[in-house]
């Protein structure tokens, strides 16, 4: 799950009082690129009655193959010097492209509450694209109308159509693994990575996001076809960015295999 320390929308506050209605009895924290919080996020669950661990997503890349790959970490705690070597200038340069990007918006003339844009960042690790729209449009996530915007503006050549250099993918799986966490590749359907595994497991990957919201039961079967080749743990996420996001609350039901 996500929450206002990258690219969502609830505090970690919110997300567990939400958990705890929903009689979710574990949640687990994976911010992109960073650690921030966790401990205290712990601290915060033992109060909801809620069992968290803490985690990461990396925002990664596979050079040989020229494509983006997520990998998650999972069971770290706040400390992980590793993590915070690779990922702290990956946030920066996150950080530097959103402020190009709001420039670009606002010398448009797009009507950008530049300061909302800016106050979310600072109360993140770093500005994202989706502070950017949340300043721009009050057109929900899941809208046709959000998704034409976004298109128009980050994709496709878009004004705002510029990416970032992300961290090489074996380098995330290591740092991870040197942090004591566990490192699962994300929703590998989502990104078309099943092919990365053998070379990932070789270098320390423990696990495989089997259930995300993108996968289907093809997904589910592969998956699973590659935990058991690779003797990697199988995992479950909703990917939860609150209103940032296309899951409406914390937790969704995972299909019975």
């Amino acid at each position: 799950m996500h929450t206002t320390l990258s690219d969502g929308s609830d505090t970690f506050e919110e997300v567990l009082a939400q958990a705890r209605e929903r009689g979710i009895g574990r949640v687990a924290f994976t911010n992109h690129d960073t650690t921030r919080g966790l401990d205290g996020a712990v601290v915060l669950g033992e109060r909801f009655g809620v069992q968290v661990t803490g985690g990461i997503e990396v925002s990664a890349y596979d050079f040989k193959r020229d494509r983006k790959v997520h990998v998650l970490g999972l069971g770290l705690c706040e400390d992980a010097p590793a993590l915070v070597a690779l990922c702290g200038p990956l946030l920066e340069r996150r950080n530097a492209n959103s402020l190009w990007q709001l420039d670009r918006l606002v010398e448009a003339g797009y009507p950008v509450d530049a300061e909302r844009a800016l106050a979310l960042g600072r109360a993140s690790t770093c500005l994202y694209k989706q502070h950017l729209m949340a300043a721009l449009t009050d057109e929900p996530y899941v809208s046709p109308a959000y998704r034409a915007l976004y298109r128009s503006l980050f994709k496709d050549g878009g004004i705002c159509d510029r990416d970032i250099a992300y961290v090489d993918v074996r380098d995330a799986v290591r740092a991870i693994a040197e942090d004591g966490g566990m490192p699962v590749l994300a929703h590998p359907g989502q990104q078309d990575s099943y092919d990365l595994v053998p070379s990932l497991a070789a270098c320390g990957l423990a696990g495989i996001e089997r259930h995300h919201p993108d996968h289907t039961p093809a997904d589910h079967a592969r998956c699973t076809q590659l935990a058991e080749r690779y003797n990697l743990v199988c995992t479950s996420g909703s990917d939860y960015h609150g209103r940032f996001g296309s899951i409406p609350h914390v937790g969704y039901r995972v299909p019975q295999a």
